[in-house]
């Protein structure tokens, strides 16, 4: 992305700051229709120019800290509104405190009001931007750099696909060079292949080339230097995309160390706030279920006390988040050291996939079936969560021989913390194989957010009632 001012960021921020005004306005005006607290009169909802002058200042500082006009963090759009949502926050905060060191007159209503109406504005005019650019298709107006991608392979047609995707940003391919004969004059994503890596320098000066970006797959990279050669008296960025996303456990992410370009390959999908915000969500969760499950659970473990010899809870390696093991606690279901018998019980599919759980498993006891049931040998695992091995909400961690037999494709489910329950537990459980479980399981991992979590454990009672594929 280019490190100068982009016009379109430029334009954000100055209509932002119009949005700031507009909204402390809208909030005076509310304050005398909306029906709420105690009748106040005109004269004393009436904002001064320079309150007016801090919420610019503080909304505008605000904005910028949280990076808000930087294209590489707003790309998408729930970073853009996670942004936006947290640089309102803070502003609000900032605002408040230099109200009451300044201008103290500013109702509550009013105030509450003003933090509303602003926080909507923002997030509703930037949803109206890329609505209005989506509607534009592949016509929209946002090309200003004109981009030429070296690389006409799979890594070059994602590239173009994904600047394609954020042109509004300034960027506007004239096509694809490439040295593979059967390309040539082809289109992909709609943008045509121009020539052979060799042209590369008429292309640049006939086309008027301010960008390239080079997406050469690995095999290909011994052209790497002479392509930055040939670029280097020519007034052009270059730009180079690594083809190492694709060893990626699901998602990559380039920095800079000590002036030394690093790309991590096995980075958290879930960090930041969000991060946090899941474990207080797991912490408040898991202590209150806790509390309120404890007599029921000192019953269960009474009655597999009573039932067969050997103890009450079950402790079992699993592997957790990012390949770690960790001993996961259950309420035992089975007879004393019945994992000595599992090869007895061990099912192959015609594909030669293993699946580990059965019917009528000789080895479950009786207050075991009961408890598997109704997943009620899994209510140890609240502890789990509180000390933080898992998470209320995500993949089941997986048994370490298990996972030894995983394809790569499979080990991106461990890109997440592991949970008690998850997007596969209300979706058919035991019923489909390990290998279709984690489908279900990426699924979650593509698409986390808290809401989704709270979706997930609002059906999990309902899946455990009809207990369907629990056995």
């Amino acid at each position: 992305m280019n490190r100068r001012i982009h016009p379109l960021s430029f334009f954000l921020f100055i209509s932002d700051m119009f949005l700031v005004a507009l909204g402390l306005f809208a909030a005076s005006r509310l304050r005398l229709i909306i029906p709420l607290g105690k009748e106040i009169s005109p004269e004393l909802v009436r904002v001064p120019p320079a309150v007016y002058l801090i919420a610019l200042v503080c909304w505008g500082v605000s904005l910028v800290a949280n990076q808000v006009y930087d294209p590489e963090r707003v790309l998408r759009w729930y970073n853009e509104a996670t942004r936006v949502v947290w640089a309102s926050a803070l502003a609000t905060i900032i605002f408040a405190g230099a109200l009451y060191m300044s201008f103290r007159q500013l109702s509550r209503l009013q105030f509450v009001y003003f933090m509303l109406v602003i926080t909507f504005l923002l997030l509703a005019s930037r949803a109206t931007l890329r609505v209005y650019y989506r509607a534009l298709g592949r016509t929209r107006p946002g090309g200003r750099s004109k981009v030429l991608i070296v690389g006409a392979g799979d890594l070059g047609v994602k590239v173009a696909h994904v600047l394609l995707d954020h042109s509004r940003w300034g960027f506007d391919i004239i096509g694809f060079l490439d040295d593979d004969p059967a390309k040539r004059g082809k289109r992909f994503e709609g943008f045509p292949v121009l020539g052979a890596l060799e042209e590369l320098r008429q292309v640049v000066d006939e086309r008027r080339i301010e960008e390239v970006w080079i997406a050469l797959p690995v095999w290909a990279y011994d052209r790497l230097n002479q392509v930055v050669a040939a670029l280097e008296r020519l007034p052009v960025r270059i730009k180079v995309v690594p083809d190492y996303f694709s060893l990626a456990l699901v998602q990559a992410r380039a920095e800079v160390l000590g002036g030394i370009p690093v790309i991590g390959l096995r980075e958290p999908v879930i960090e930041g706030w969000p991060r946090l915000v899941k474990r207080l969500f797991d912490l408040a969760v898991s202590a209150a279920l806790l509390v309120l499950l404890a007599p029921a659970m000192l019953l269960l473990a009474l009655l597999i006390r009573l039932d067969s010899p050997g103890p009450v809870i079950f402790r079992q390696k699993r592997v957790g988040e990012n390949g770690r093991i960790f001993d996961m606690l259950k309420f035992r279901t089975m007879v004393p050291e019945a994992e000595k018998l599992q090869a007895e019980v061990l099912v192959r599919t015609e594909d030669g996939e293993i699946i580990h759980k059965c019917k009528d498993d000789p080895r479950v006891t009786r207050v075991g079936r009961f408890l598997r049931r109704y997943s009620l040998d899994e209510l140890p695992q609240l502890f789990n969560v509180l000390i933080g091995d898992m998470s209320m909400v995500g993949p089941r961690p997986e048994l370490p021989w298990l996972v030894e037999r995983y394809k790569p494709w499979q080990r991106k489910r461990f890109a997440v913390p592991q949970g008690i329950t998850g997007w596969w537990q209300i979706n058919g459980r035991s019923d489909k194989p390990m290998h279709l479980n984690t489908q279900d399981d990426l699924y979650y991992v593509y698409n986390y957010s808290l809401w989704l979590d709270i979706q997930i454990l609002l059906r999990t009672p309902l899946a455990v009632i009809r207990g369907k594929g629990a056995f």
